[in-house]
């Protein structure tokens, strides 16, 4: 049997690669283990080839091989591989159809395909449930699979059920799991979530072809302009990491404007991904400015940088996104790591927000209690539950999880279990997270290899000294590099403080609420509005955080750059008049709105009664409860007139009710156009 299997699988990897390719070391022990039907964990350097381990041995084996991925990308990238074996491929997953998955579950039972990706999501669906009793499974492969555990670096709660499925297979359908970003911690963990008596297949993690730098540039304006001057000095095409949606977007747009191609690429991006990635894998683009979303298993072997934006969340995740590039043969990559003035701020949004708080669980548990005898879909849940929609969806993931509440016919209900809190399991997991920032912040200000470092953080203790790293040569990684000068960077600030974030206006209520309109959609919406900037941003952001909470009045210079923006995006002659949101606490809106009047040349007006105080707008979670709250709040003053046109001012701008309340009240009597300002925008919506 085992002459056989090498043959066979030699015979395949000659087909694929020619006469002459031979196995990296462990490649074939692996594809053995799995033939044998032993339980696998292959943990190996990106790039070393696991998914040949798994597509070899679907090949040789008989029956279905379901993979779990844990990306739509991945999937589609690794389709295309697997096809070029001869294997029959099928993905499904959220973006198939309802009618479509019928007919391919159908495929699936009459035994049609050899391989089926699918994610977690997919694979706990009632069509695959329903006939996964009836397939034929040989192999069942798991890639990523740090994904599991707790301790990983990507955890994902969905994946969390996946240890139940493996334990409960039968002894002859052979269990791989595979990933590149495995520590002895989160690899004695998914041994047991193995079910024990597992394979483990572990190589060194140092990847040779890449060198590594970090760059301390603490602003924006001077990563633009590093990154501006010397993007066209680096091989071929590359990444660029962000941690927020909105980083990608600027940063993508501002290279395209000075004549370097890019894309951004993050979750509900308007630009189809497939273009993208089609570009990208022609190297029609210098570079592909990303989320962590093209971190796991994206495979063009010739990318020839990574940069890092911002710094990542860990070590570990830095290795996982760097290893993306190089993968070519004798292929050299350049990865730089920049540190920037926001990198906590969003780290510490990312801990603090990966679990529910008690208060969140039992406001859920409270609603389904008291409404769920027929049950509750999502949407209804937040009219009982004033959360966000994402602390809210966070809150029915873990407690629909541990077994609290369950979902069933598109709606949640209540279970017979006892419901306690997993605080004290939740903080434990935070402090992982806080120590592995900790660990990254050592490897930033270490004097060591930087390559040797990375490798050591994931337990392996083989790595020697690179010899290409910053650290190791005593100088940039790559010739010619420079450091921008001052008036690039001032340059460069200035086209930052001009990219004013557009305030898109609502287009319809959240309830039919006879009040303003006879249905949900607003008649006449506000006019598309600005705010000057993301409030804690480097430069206006921090000025208005001050002025906010610690100055007697926002400073002269904002209303002065608020004139400035207002001129550049309207014809000011046809706004003359300006009010502002009603505030219940101090008149420093009303003071900045009469200052920026006068600065426009405009007349002031005070429309708004102030003295409806209420809840404030800010302890209202979700969109029900901020419409609701604001319309209750916002009222007109008595026997003023309205003007036809005004522009609408206020601090601050999140959710957009305040402003689609007042506007909508303005224009029910008589004012033909309202257009919303504020200072900053305060909203979470861009973190990835």
């Amino acid at each position: 049997m085992y002459q056989k299997n090498i043959s066979m699988a030699y015979s395949i990897l000659h087909k694929l690669y020619g006469s002459k390719a031979k196995f990296r070391a462990g490649q074939y022990e692996a594809i053995e283990a799995v033939l044998t039907h032993r339980r696998t964990l292959v943990v190996q350097k990106t790039g070393w080839g696991k998914s040949l381990v798994y597509f070899i041995s679907a090949k040789l084996t008989n029956g279905l091989t379901i993979i779990i991925s844990p990306l739509l990308i991945l999937m589609d990238n690794q389709k295309e591989y697997a096809e070029k074996l001869g294997l029959k491929c099928v993905v499904l997953n959220g973006n198939v159809k309802s009618n479509d998955k019928e007919k391919i579950c159908q495929s699936i039972e009459n035994g049609k395909y050899d391989i089926l990706f699918t994610t977690p999501e997919t694979l706990y669906s009632k069509e695959l449930q329903s006939i996964l009793p009836n397939l034929n499974i040989g192999m069942f492969v798991v890639d990523e699979c740090h994904c599991i555990s707790d301790w990983g670096h990507d955890f994902r709660l969905e994946y969390s059920h996946l240890n139940r499925i493996i334990k409960n297979l039968p002894a002859n359908i052979s269990v791989l799991g595979t990933t590149a970003t495995a520590n002895n911690r989160v690899i004695d963990d998914l041994q047991k979530q193995f079910g024990g008596n597992v394979f483990v297949l572990r190589g060194p993690l140092t990847r040779t072809s890449l060198h590594i730098q970090v760059l301390k540039i603490g602003s924006k304006a001077k990563r633009y302009a590093w990154i501006l001057k010397n993007i066209n000095k680096l091989p071929g095409s590359g990444i660029i990491y962000c941690l927020t949606r909105r980083d990608c977007q600027q940063l993508s747009d501002f290279l395209n404007r000075k004549g370097i191609s890019s894309r951004p690429y993050y979750s509900s991006n308007d630009l189809p991904i497939e273009e993208t990635e089609l570009l990208f894998s022609k190297n029609k683009i210098k570079a592909i400015v990303a989320t962590i979303k093209l971190g796991m298993g994206y495979d063009k072997p010739d990318i020839g940088f990574v940069i890092h934006f911002q710094c990542p969340s860990s070590l570990v995740s830095y290795y996982q996104q760097i290893g993306r590039a190089g993968r070519k043969e004798n292929m050299e990559a350049y990865c730089f790591m920049m540190v920037g003035t926001e990198d906590k701020t969003i780290q510490d949004y990312f801990i603090n927000n990966a679990f529910p708080t008690a208060e969140e669980e039992r406001k859920v548990i409270k609603a389904l209690d008291e409404h769920s005898h027929d049950g509750l879909k999502q949407k209804k849940l937040l009219h009982y539950c004033n959360l966000s929609s994402k602390a809210l969806k966070r809150a029915i993931m873990f407690l629909t999880n541990n077994g609290i509440i369950y979902y069933e016919n598109k709606k949640y209900y209540r279970s017979a279990n006892p419901y306690k809190f997993m605080g004290e399991y939740y903080e434990e997991v935070r402090q992982t997270k806080r120590n592995e920032i900790k660990e990254l912040h050592d490897f930033i200000d270490t004097k060591e290899c930087y390559s040797q470092y990375v490798a050591y953080s994931l337990n392996d203790n083989t790595a020697t000294r690179c010899g290409k790293c910053a650290n190791c040569l005593g100088h940039d990684i790559i010739a010619g590099i420079e450091a921008p000068d001052v008036e690039e960077i001032n340059s460069i600030q200035e086209q930052l403080n001009q990219l004013y974030i557009k305030i898109i206006p609502r287009k319809r209520w959240e309830e039919i609420d006879l009040q303003f309109d006879s249905n949900t959609k607003i008649d006449v919406p506000n006019e598309i509005g600005i705010a000057l900037c993301k409030y804690g941003d480097a430069g206006y952001g921090e000025m208005v955080s001050y002025d906010k909470y610690h100055a007697n009045i926002f400073r002269d210079y904002l209303v002065d750059q608020s004139a400035i923006a207002i001129e550049n995006s309207i014809q000011i002659k046809e706004y003359k008049y300006i009010t502002n949101i009603p505030s219940y606490r101090n008149g420093k809106v009303a003071d900045f709105a009469r200052r920026l009047a006068l600065k426009l040349g405009c007349s002031y007006i005070d429309l708004f009664d102030a003295s409806y105080v209420g809840t404030p707008q800010k302890n209202m979670q979700n969109s029900i409860y901020q419409c609701r709250n604001a319309k209750a709040k916002i009222k007109l003053k008595l026997n003023v007139i309205i003007p036809h046109k005004v522009i609408l001012v206020d601090d601050m701008v999140d959710s957009k009710w305040t402003l689609t309340v007042a506007g909508r009240l303005l224009t029910l009597h008589g004012c033909e156009s309202v257009f919303p300002f504020c200072l900053a925008d305060s909203s979470q919506s861009e973190v990835e």
